[in-house]
């Protein structure tokens, strides 16, 4: 037989998960959150500085796993934390919602650091092919190839702000 306290605390997870739902379905799901922005320059400037910190920190940290003064492990943890950190701010672009003569510039940049993401998804590609002690070239000039594309795209953020 059951006892009456496992009676009870099974009743009150019914009425928590019964409430919970009924809540969700009340509770309006269209509500997409939007980043406000009325200084488009100053924000993309910002914007620029935290990307600069985060390419010199990678690179560097990519070239001390090349010479050997990262292990590859240590690298994969540090380009795991950068890669989250340019997916917020991918995510802030998308949600910025620019006016119509800084919409070229924006996307422009936001294509960028998705490029700079790219790029750090395969030099971790090189850390782990480095944990075997072997490292492709081409990986090598797909990095390279990377980081030149994300910094010509920024480039022309720069060129297509009005």
């Amino acid at each position: 037989m059951a006892s009456k306290k496992g009676i009870m605390i099974t009743g009150i997870i019914l009425i928590s998960i019964t409430a919970a739902s009924f809540l969700l379905w009340l509770v309006p799901q269209d509500n997409q959150s939007t980043l406000v922005v009325s200084d488009y320059e100053n924000y993309l400037d910002g914007v620029n500085k935290i990307h600069q910190v985060l390419q010199e920190s990678i690179e560097m940290e990519y070239q001390n796993l090349l010479d050997k003064k990262t292990s590859p492990d240590e690298y994969i943890s540090i380009t795991e934390v950068t890669s989250s950190q340019v997916t917020v701010q991918i995510s802030e672009f998308i949600t910025s919602k620019p006016t119509e003569e800084w919409q070229n510039s924006y996307i422009s940049y936001m294509e960028g650091l998705k490029k700079f993401n790219l790029y750090i998804i395969e030099t971790k590609v090189a850390a782990n092919m480095l944990k075997n002690e072997t490292i492709d070239e081409e990986i090598l000039q797909k990095i390279e190839s990377l980081r030149t594309e994300s910094q010509n795209l920024i480039n022309k953020s720069f060129e297509l702000r009005p």
